[in-house]
């Protein structure tokens, strides 16, 4: 009988976030389940590596991004978003919350793929910039300017007229006709 090290325990906790990651980046139930299930037997055959005590939630879906990556290539093709149900992305509503509803998707699908990911991870995923960073194997300063530019770029398509400032959080927004040309308002509310 096998020895009960708990490695199967964590990778059917991580199951439902792993599904959430795949649809995420996939933007295909069927093409995501495909890459969950091809991301668990890629780590059940790779268990070894998995060195006990460090972040199994950052390992699994490091090889999970991995995984997409390489398909990715492979595949040379994208999935458009429109084609997505609207049940993957989000629960029906009010017809009004389903316009804005297709207006984000949209804005989403059109982010740059590492920028979507990574603002997908964070909003969806509520993985830390740390985790973000290990999963796509860049630095933590890298992570958190993907997140930030994603929103930016966000609000820059979703506001049509209204300008993402680039001094701003990314979720403070500076419509552009409430600006007077010639005229700023510095830090301590004085025109310059």
């Amino acid at each position: 009988m096998p020895q009960h090290d708990g490695f199967h325990d964590l990778l059917t906790a991580a199951l439902p976030r792993l599904r959430t990651h795949a649809r995420a980046l996939t933007r295909n139930r069927a093409a995501a389940d495909d890459l969950v299930h091809d991301a668990v037997a890629s780590a059940l055959a790779g268990r070894h590596s998995f060195t006990p005590g460090t972040n199994f939630r950052a390992w699994i879906h490091r090889i999970l991004h991995n995984r997409f990556i390489t398909d990715t290539r492979k595949r040379h093709a994208t999935e458009d978003l429109d084609h997505v149900p609207d049940a993957v992305l989000g629960i029906g509503g009010a017809q009004e919350d389903r316009l804005i509803l297709g207006e984000l998707r949209g804005a989403i699908g059109r982010l740059p793929a590492e920028q979507r990911a990574a603002l997908l991870m964070v909003a969806l995923q509520g993985m830390s910039y740390d985790e973000v960073a290990e999963v796509t194997g860049c630095a933590v300063g890298a992570a958190k300017s993907r997140v930030f530019r994603a929103r930016r770029q966000l609000q820059a398509m979703l506001f049509g007229k209204e300008e993402a400032s680039s001094n701003a959080s990314p979720r403070c927004i500076v419509p552009a006709s409430s600006r007077t040309s010639g005229i700023r308002a510095s830090s301590t509310g004085a025109a310059d």
